[in-house]
């Protein structure tokens, strides 16, 4: 993996295809660490732009991966090339890593890190090592043994390793999602920088849909938003996983409806232990700054710390 400031290579992203890419005024660019919800908001996106609950081809086609390693970087550009639709770019590349052009926009959603940890750890026991590891050896060539990352079987033994990886300190980790969410969370007054909460779009799926239509400038008639919230529900994303998971058209998972699982804070308190929760907080205080660290987890800075909303600790299941 590169450690080189504003290179990100490693898993499935390389940075460097988006040298030379050739924006247009009105491209959005969802940027955001895996598991956060990038895969949610392009279909929100998506539906936003296209405006009907029946999209004309599968998301991934929709809104390709730009700097996908699995795919030929001429592929992803020639399909981008072609659309005549408001493009939607996926990336897991973080802001420092992307170039900017006037009129782009660059959503980054963020969310719980302990919910990203269980869903990460489901997430890597879905994807299909054997046909990625084809697909990169196809792409770029025999890849190095140093790239391959071995993961444990058992669930608990996943999240640890995703929280306490310190193999490179911006990716595939819960020190990358930081380093992400954090450069964001920088530019979060940037006009062309706007973030999105998981938690949010949970909350109030209506209600953040016509906030993020009207913050790109679409108007939808009132009698299709209830169709268009709907269809971005999850168990409709679900139901329609060979259209909406992200197997990039290339069969990355092993079973597209897996994708699409809620992940809660009572799977986190039940998948670790007493230990485990306090070496989380102790690294995500380390590695975020504490306004962030508030937001990420939907709290309030008091005099004891870290609160939610509702007044619970955000550390409630910690012991």
């Amino acid at each position: 993996m590169s450690t080189e400031r504003g290179v990100y290579w490693g898993g499935l992203t390389d940075s460097r295809r988006w040298a030379g890419f050739e924006f247009r005024p009105d491209d959005i660019v969802i940027s955001a660490p895996s598991k956060c919800g990038t895969t949610w908001m392009q279909m929100i996106m998506a539906l936003l732009i296209f405006q009907s609950p029946e999209l004309p081809a599968p998301l991934s086609e929709l809104s390709p991966w730009l700097d996908i390693r699995a795919r030929t970087s001429a592929d992803v550009r020639a399909q981008l090339d072609s659309q005549r639709h408001r493009r939607l770019i996926k990336t897991h590349t973080p802001l420092d890593g992307l170039p900017t052009a006037s009129g782009v926009t660059f959503i980054v959603i963020g969310r719980d890190p302990r919910h990203v940890a269980v869903s990460m750890s489901r997430h890597r026991a879905n994807l299909d090592g054997a046909r990625i590891a084809a697909l990169l050896e196809q792409v770029e060539g025999p890849q190095p043994a140093s790239a391959q990352v071995s993961r444990p079987t058992d669930p608990r033994e996943r999240i640890m390793q995703w929280i306490e990886d310190d193999s490179d300190p911006r990716m595939a980790s819960m020190r990358g999602m930081l380093w992400h969410l954090g450069g964001a969370w920088e530019r979060r007054t940037d006009p062309c920088v706007h973030l999105v909460h998981y938690a949010d779009l949970e909350a109030d799926l209506d209600e953040q849909m016509r906030g993020i239509a009207t913050l790109l400038g679409i108007e939808v008639p009132e009698a299709t938003w209830s169709a268009l919230v709907a269809a971005a529900r999850f168990d409709r994303m679900r139901s329609s996983a060979h259209r909406t998971a992200p197997t990039e058209g290339i069969g990355l998972l092993l079973n597209p409806e897996d994708f699409f699982r809620g992940d809660s804070a009572q799977q986190w308190a039940a998948l670790t232990t007493s230990s485990d929760r306090e070496a989380y907080r102790r690294r995500v205080e380390r590695f975020a700054a504490p306004d962030l660290v508030n937001w990420l987890h939907r709290g309030k800075a008091t005099g004891d710390g870290l609160s939610t909303a509702s007044g619970e600790s955000a550390w409630a299941f910690r012991s």
